[in-house]
Formats: C-alpha cells, sequence, structure tokens
C-alpha cells in the first residue's frame, strides 16, 4: 500500500462505493499488522462512528 499522508485525509468526505452513505475521516486509529491502518470515520446519514480500513477508504470515491 503506498504511504498516504493521514493528516490530508482528516475532515475529508468520501462516499461507500459509487452510491452508498456518505462518511467523514475523522480520525487515525491503530496501525495493522499487514501494513494497514484503522481510520475514524462517521456516517453522516446515521451520524454513527465506526472504525474503517484506510485502505478500503482509499478504495472508495471522493464525495465532492
Amino acid at each position: 500500500m503506498n504511504m498516504v499522508q493521514l493528516p490530508a485525509l482528516l475532515g475529508t468526505w468520501r462516499r461507500f462505493g459509487a452510491l452508498g452513505p456518505v462518511y467523514e475521516i475523522t480520525a487515525a486509529g491503530t496501525a495493522l499488522d499487514d501494513g494497514d491502518q484503522m481510520m475514524r470515520i462517521r456516517v453522516l446519514e446515521s451520524g454513527e462512528e465506526v472504525d474503517y480500513k484506510l485502505s478500503d477508504i482509499l478504495d472508495d470515491p471522493k464525495e465532492r
């Protein structure tokens, strides 16, 4: 996985897939043994805050 500037991702918005709910990246979490990283996100529709893998975030489209 390419190293991403994590601070640049904080406060940005993405969408789960092409048509899924929008979420905001709110915080960096723990590094994983496989080289991935957990990130904290907030789902716009529900307000729910969950952990989500950075590799999955990078696969999701940016929200405009």
